[in-house]
């Protein structure tokens, strides 16, 4: 499964990578506003330097509802960076889009996907990657990740290319029940990710290893 992390916070995105452990970058108008970027060219230029850290896809997301305005800015965006995926809201011009990009080789993410039946549509329409909002299903008291298992199991079943990319994860274990029902990516915020590293065992384990060396090596001095 792939790692991407969910933000626009260049520190965030650096961490993560040091980790060794990132493959891409998801971002929204909404994490581009809580980092303070504003301006159209200020944004821009904020998904080129996101660009230059990492090595893989890096989501950037129209705000276009009309099928003409979601084109010219999905070429823009596009157009800055080959990393740069074209984020595509799942609404009825957005599928259209989602048919035009894939005919241009130009690579999608259709995001706020919330049912089987929009996962269905947007693989037709040809999009590279599906973002399903388990954490938001979740606040509405529906298993978000059961909805990851519905969809890999109807991808599989006709041989969908799309990749899905679990989104809106809000925990380590929304990571590990989607690693479990076979989400291709995870997009999470740095806390789920180094989330996965805890456990006490490990802690309790480090501490009597470190204790036993000094202990021998003491008594060996």
């Amino acid at each position: 499964m792939k790692f991407f992390i969910d933000t626009a916070n260049l520190d965030e995105i650096r961490e993560a990578q040091d980790l060794g452990v990132l493959d891409g970058v998801t971002t929204n108008p909404s994490l581009m506003a809580k980092e303070g970027i504003s301006g159209e060219e200020n944004q821009l230029q904020h998904y080129i330097d996101i660009c230059k850290i990492v090595e893989g896809d890096v989501s950037a997301e129209v705000i276009s509802t009309d099928l003409e305005g979601m084109i010219t800015e999905g070429e823009k965006l596009a157009s800055l960076h080959p990393q740069i995926i074209v984020k595509i809201p799942m609404i009825k011009e957005g599928v259209k889009a989602l048919k035009y990009f894939s005919e241009k080789g130009i690579k999608t993410n259709c995001t706020l996907i919330f049912s089987p039946g929009q996962a269905i549509l947007a693989a037709k329409a040809g999009a590279t990657y599906l973002s399903p909002f388990i954490g938001r299903l979740d606040d509405a008291t529906t298993d978000g990740t059961e909805l990851i298992a519905q969809i890999r199991h109807i991808y599989d079943n006709y041989g969908f290319k799309t990749q899905i990319l679990a989104a809106s994860i809000r925990h380590s274990m929304h990571i590990i029940k989607c690693a479990e029902y076979g989400a291709d990516v995870a997009t999470c915020p740095l806390s789920a990710i180094l989330g996965l590293l805890k456990h006490p065992l490990t802690d309790i384990g480090l501490e009597k290893f470190i204790a036993d060396y000094k202990k021998v090596n003491a008594v060996n001095a």
